[in-house]
């Protein structure tokens, strides 16, 4: 048996999902150098306040740590440095618009390899209120309580 389609999921921004409300996700690729590739399979990621941002007509990804690989040489990469996010235009520009007029951001949730290609699961979010966050606390919460009720009985 072959695992073509599946897909390893080396990082994930779960904070994201805490601080914001999410409206739409896409996939995107990266540009990485052969360090960064192998310090990702390695898991040496953290998404954590990473975001993305538009210069021209093309998207970063900004903030997000990848280690330096500890057995590459002198040729080793910047941990936080702007990464290239490969999309089609169309879907670029209209992403760069949602952003601008409608006050969005876009954030990373996952970094994953599919087909052993390096992608990342970007989110087009809407930030909580801190109102918000405890409700989706408590929500959290109950269901938790009821799972646990139903396992009981």
């Amino acid at each position: 048996m072959s695992d073509d389609g599946a897909i390893k999921i080396v990082a994930e921004n779960r904070k994201a999902r805490h601080d914001y409300s999410i409206l739409e996700t896409f996939e995107a690729g990266l540009v990485l150098t052969g360090s960064e590739v192998k310090s990702i399979r390695a898991g040496q990621v953290q998404l954590k306040d990473s975001h993305v941002s538009f210069q021209r007509d093309e998207m970063y990804l900004l903030s997000a740590h990848i280690s330096e690989y500890k057995s590459s040489s002198y040729n080793n990469h910047a941990p936080e440095r702007k990464r290239k996010l490969l999309m089609h235009a169309h879907e670029i520009s209209k992403l760069s618009s949602k952003v601008q007029e409608k006050g969005l951001a876009i954030v990373p949730l996952k970094l994953y390899f599919k087909k052993g290609i390096a992608k990342v699961q970007l989110a087009l979010v809407k930030g909580k209120k801190q109102h918000d966050k405890r409700e989706s606390i408590k929500s959290r919460d109950v269901k938790r309580q009821l799972d646990q009720r139903l396992r009981r009985n």
